[in-house]
């Protein structure tokens, strides 16, 4: 197809979704919607035909969005997010959706039930969510076991967390509970991701703390794995605890890092919404300040020593193209499309195709970090 027949495709899916689907989806209870999507998903990744219709209307590829990041070819720069699939049901589906890679979990030592409901809201005005599933998810042992033989079409990211319980809030336990997730999931995938930043567990963020992470990952350097390894950071975080994870982050060979994970503040002067709950961390419009100000920093203080990950507000191309050019290699997305409809994935893609020739660029990999140069915070 080019790119006219691309952009009908997509103006009539987005169409569709705003003024059919949405409407509908946004009385019902956000969870409940969550699962059926999970349901759903989980049955189209199993039948072949649904695959190629699916591939049909939300797929786009071009060679200049191509990128080869830690030995891991990445045929686009647009994931999904961790905490979406948190079980890893959808891995047979995501690739025909038009992501360029896919991030499950996140997944805990032990099974989770998570938090109890009601935890997830939507800010319709705000184009936010607010998630306090408090890491829901079926245990490192039984998805583990379940994807192992699965053949991965797009590089495939294992999410690892600490299991929200209080038998974990203990350091030493905490960071037995995160060993076990690692272990299991030491052959699996294409990278890591160490979660250290979920604002709804038991014991808080334990781990932001250098002094502690540095234990945390003393022990995880023990398991011999070929992944890379990322960091999944806190929003909001002071410039001195970043260098200082930064620091640490070089001592035990991480690889990257993962800009920002869902944020506790509640004092935005974006939050339209009246009627803001008190738990649970904030997603979308609201996030994306707080992660292009670590992408920045982080990106100045480390030249491309690091691979980012931006995350949070990712709405549009001109959305993840400003965190590309900050310093993210790649991006993650969970809100935009719930907000947006799944065709969001392929007009992010294409816009982003846009975008890099206006500016002369041949690949995205030449535009990353260029709006950075010279910046010191």
């Amino acid at each position: 197809m080019n790119k006219n027949i691309f952009l009908l495709r997509n103006g009539l899916l987005r169409f569709f979704y705003k003024f059919g689907l949405k409407p509908i989806l946004f009385q019902i209870d956000p969870e409940k919607i969550h699962d059926r999507v999970l349901f759903c998903g989980k049955k189209f990744g199993k039948n072949k035909f649904m695959k190629k219709i699916m591939g049909f209307l939300f797929s786009y590829d071009n060679k200049i969005l191509e990128q080869k990041i830690l030995g891991i070819k990445f045929s686009n720069p647009t994931g999904l997010a961790a905490g979406f699939d948190k079980d890893g049901e959808l891995i047979e589906i995501i690739p025909s959706v038009g992501f360029g890679f896919h991030e499950i979990g996140s997944i805990t030592g032990s099974p989770c039930e998570g938090n109890p409901k009601p935890r997830l809201w939507r800010l319709k005005k705000s184009k936010g969510l607010v998630v306090y599933y408090g890491l829901k998810n079926k245990g490192s042992e039984e998805i583990s076991e379940r994807i192992r033989s699965y053949n991965f079409k797009i590089p495939l990211g294992t999410n690892i967390a600490r299991t929200n319980d209080e038998s974990t809030v203990e350091l030493k336990e905490g960071i037995k509970d995160y060993v076990k997730g690692f272990d299991n999931f030491k052959n699996i995938g294409d990278y890591f991701t160490v979660n250290i930043s979920c604002p709804n567990t038991c014991g808080g963020e334990p781990f932001t703390n250098p002094r502690y992470l540095v234990k945390l990952l003393e022990r995880l350097s023990e398991i011999k794995t070929k992944k890379p390894v990322f960091l999944k950071l806190a929003p909001d975080l002071t410039e001195e605890t970043l260098d200082s994870i930064i620091k640490v982050s070089r001592n035990y060979n991480i690889d990257g890092f993962i800009c920002n994970n869902l944020s506790k503040k509640r004092n935005y002067s974006k939050i339209i919404d009246k009627n803001v709950p008190s738990k649970g961390g904030i997603s979308g419009k609201l996030a994306e300040e707080s992660a292009n100000k670590t992408i920045r920093y982080i990106y100045s203080k480390t030249k491309g020593e690091f691979v980012i990950i931006g995350c949070g507000g990712i709405f549009t191309a001109e959305d993840a193209y400003r965190k590309i050019k900050s310093g993210a290699s790649l991006v993650q997305l969970i809100t935009g499309m719930i907000y947006e409809g799944p065709q969001v994935i392929s007009e992010i893609n294409q816009g982003l195709v846009k975008l890099l020739k206006k500016d002369g660029y041949s690949n995205i990999s030449e535009a990353i970090g260029k709006n950075n140069v010279n910046l010191t915070t």
